[in-house]
């Protein structure tokens, strides 16, 4: 028999919201942190037992709440974050029908509140969703809210809290997200143990890079460009690490939207395009971005934490976001992270101890010539970047050095330590590194990561504009394969083109290959193929290749640059480095990875007991 519609209790109404907007100890924090925002305070401080389960406490300066704004303030859709009862027009951390009533129903709730004209607070309890009588009681200005109890009218959500230490990791999460975009409040979190968190307030222009400095860490702010653009009266400030400076998951990203942190797939998606072209699908870059529009072109309110939103213009938003943080990261240049020196570092340890005796004289198994000649392509106005490597790489006569190699050659005044940020190459080891003094340190860099970025630069360079140029087969290449694989090919033979790459149909089963771009050399034909023929099945076959130009390009690159193993002169060395200073992204290759690692001269003395 079918049951009577009914309407269901107020108390029941308010434990279903709560389930919604508490869905742990965090969760309630949260809310209370954003009021405490709201109401103008410049101190906030949490206090938790037992992980938020027993008490979770959050206690204001703001600017209070009289006996009236009490009662209201635990009764479901009253608020006063409405103004003009628009919804699209909210300018605080508020509103989604105000989360105490619900906090209340699920928990024993005390609120003490003390305006600043007034003489007295006023408390109010709540126990279970019901309501006693406000009444006077001592207190100084401001809101404390004590929580008590949490989910003991509906116990069976118990279970599904972790222990008090994961709790208080989650709370601790919410609490810097809110304190990273607010410096000029200060916060601190305590459990039954220790503080948590002490964060004062920062004042000053850059309050907002030192209170990021004391959440992250000063590693952060060591590896992160400054960004800062406008379009359409939508703003974006921050920082963003450059792409060596990545994680393997997201959780450094620290998004915001008109100063609420938010986790955004849009968002997240426009970091990920805009940071494909330097890092692994695995790795996550680290960021901290403030994005300010008015509050029309966004709704805050789609989800009952408040932490997604709903753009109106989408397609502005992923648009202007990308180009703005890749115009940020084409400023890094040739930085590498920081991090990546320390890596090496904490990997170096002390050898097995050597035998007394001296060892006899070991030759430098690398190839070079004996006076370094410095590559100048500023000299050359046609003279385009990559010309100099590969005029270096294949004219340049190689010359065994003498033994006295290690010893340190002249520098002349045009050739000091400052011109080269690098360094100045002095030796290659297992011809695959080349090992650099710099003016404080030494620099070592993988010669085919490194190179591989340089062409891969070149190469979008030349696709996005006139096209990648060709140098023709003296004697073409036949390449055989399935037939499917021929006529995959054959239905980009013009997109092909437009990089440089010539081929014709030979037969059903071949190609013949009669020119491959200038730029790599004299590359593995038939691996190149196989490689783009990759790209065009994970593209899919309908899908223009010039949408999916960094993949082409990076395919390319990889078969254009130097190898490991391939032994180079003081000069191609040189030249190498000269070009990294002077091209973007040239401190990660084309898959995230560092092309070098500086070693301070300081570090290098710890190793060795000196400092």
């Amino acid at each position: 028999m079918a049951r009577a519609i009914r309407l269901l209790p107020q108390t029941l109404i308010n434990q279903i919201a709560a389930g919604e907007v508490v869905e742990r100890p965090a969760s309630v924090v949260k809310e209370l942190v954003e009021n405490a925002i709201d109401a103008g305070a410049r101190k906030i401080d949490v206090t938790l037992r037992d992980g938020g389960r027993s008490l979770i406490l959050v206690e204001d300066n703001g600017g209070g709440m009289s006996a009236e704004d009490l009662l209201l303030a635990v009764e479901r859709h009253a608020t006063s974050k409405i103004p003009d009862e628009d919804l699209f027009n909210i300018r605080t951390l508020g509103f989604r029908g105000e989360a105490l009533p619900s906090i209340g129903s699920v928990s024993r709730l005390t609120l003490i509140s003390r305006q600043e004209r007034e003489e007295t607070a006023w408390k109010l309890l709540v126990e279970g969703g019901v309501k006693h009588e406000p009444e006077p009681t001592p207190g100084t200005r401001g809101t404390r809210v004590e929580v008590r109890d949490l989910f003991y009218a509906t116990p069976a959500r118990l279970k599904f809290l972790k222990t008090a230490t994961t709790e208080n990791s989650h709370v601790l999460e919410i609490l810097q997200r809110l304190a990273m975009v607010h410096p000029e409040i200060a916060f601190s979190l305590k459990d039954d143990k220790r503080d948590l968190l002490l964060l004062p307030s920062v004042e000053g222009e850059e309050n907002l890079c030192q209170r990021i400095t004391d959440i992250i860490g000063r590693e952060f702010s060591e590896n992160v460009i400054p960004v800062e653009a406008e379009r359409e009266r939508v703003k974006l400030a921050g920082y963003a690490g450059i792409p060596t400076f990545s994680r393997g998951n997201a959780q450094h990203q620290y998004l915001f939207v008109n100063q609420r942190p938010v986790k955004d797939k849009i968002l997240s998606a426009a970091l990920r395009v805009a940071y494909q072209d330097f890092l692994a699908r695995d790795r996550y870059p680290q960021v901290a971005l403030f994005l300010t529009l008015p509050p029309e072109e966004v709704d805050m309110n789609v989800h009952p934490a408040k932490t997604e939103v709903r753009f109106r213009d989408v397609q502005l938003i992923r648009t202007f976001m990308i180009s703005a943080l890749k115009h940020a990261l084409s400023q890094a240049g040739h930085r590498t992270s920081t991090t990546v020196a320390q890596s090496a570092l904490s990997m170096l340890k002390p050898s097995i101890p050597l035998p007394s005796h001296s060892f006899p004289f070991m030759k430098p198994a690398f190839h070079s010539s004996s006076s370094p000649r410095y590559v100048s392509i500023s000299s050359r106005s046609s003279y385009t970047p990559m010309m100099a490597i590969n005029d270096s790489l294949e004219s340049i006569p190689r010359q065994e050095i003498p033994d006295t190699a290690f010893s340190r050659t002249s520098t002349s005044q045009e050739e000091t330590f400052s011109s080269f940020p690098l360094g100045k190459a002095q030796a290659q080891v297992h011809d695959t590194y080349i090992i650099a003094e710099a003016e404080n340190g030494i620099v070592i860099v993988d010669q085919h990561a490194a190179h591989e970025r340089l062409v891969y630069e070149n190469l979008k360079k030349e696709a996005m504009g006139a096209g990648v140029k060709s140098q023709g087969l003296l004697i073409p290449e036949i390449i055989t394969l399935p037939e499917n694989d021929v006529v995959l090919l054959l239905d980009h033979q013009k997109e092909f083109l437009s990089f440089g790459l010539e081929l014709e149909a030979f037969s059903s089963t071949a190609v013949l290959v009669r020119a491959t771009p200038a730029l790599l050399g004299n590359p593995d034909i038939r691996s190149l193929i196989l490689d783009l023929l990759d790209e065009i099945r994970e593209s899919g076959e309908n899908i223009n290749l010039k949408g999916r130009l960094e993949e082409i390009c990076s395919s390319m690159a990889c078969h254009g640059s130097i190898r490991a193993g391939r032994k180079l002169t003081l000069e191609e060395m040189n030249a190498l480095l000269r070009q990294m200073e002077g091209t973007p992204y040239s401190g990660q290759c084309n898959h995230g990875r560092p092309t070098y690692v500086e070693l301070k001269k300081t570090d290098i003395e710890r190793l060795f007991g000196r400092r």
